[in-house]
């Protein structure tokens, strides 16, 4: 299984890319749904991950992603500006994914 990054900025995806991850760059809603289309068509691909502003762009797409598939695994990482999501993100996740609050 390989790993695949969709990003929004050049400094994550050559980040990534150094350490073994393919990836490309997008900057509109249309040149990231034809990227994903192809990944979810690739059946070594097992995990694509997203920078968040690049989520922000089909938050739809990925969350029907997130429930009705297996594989590929998605998961929502930060660009090189860090995180805008706030500082209870995972607790975030926690609270929608199984409804505890922590």
């Amino acid at each position: 299984m390989k790993a695949y990054l969709i990003s929004d900025n050049r400094d994550t995806y050559k980040g990534l890319n150094i350490a073994g991850i393919n990836g490309a760059v997008a900057h509109s809603k249309g040149e990231v749904l034809e990227i994903l289309s192809k990944l979810l068509q690739d059946k070594n691909i097992g995990i694509i991950i997203f920078t968040e502003k690049i989520v922000d762009m089909i938050p739809e797409k990925i969350d029907s992603l997130k429930i009705s598939k297996g594989l590929p695994l998605i998961v929502e990482i930060p660009d090189r500006h860090g995180s805008s999501r706030g500082n209870d993100t995972i607790l975030k996740y926690v609270k929608e994914s199984i409804g505890i609050n922590l």
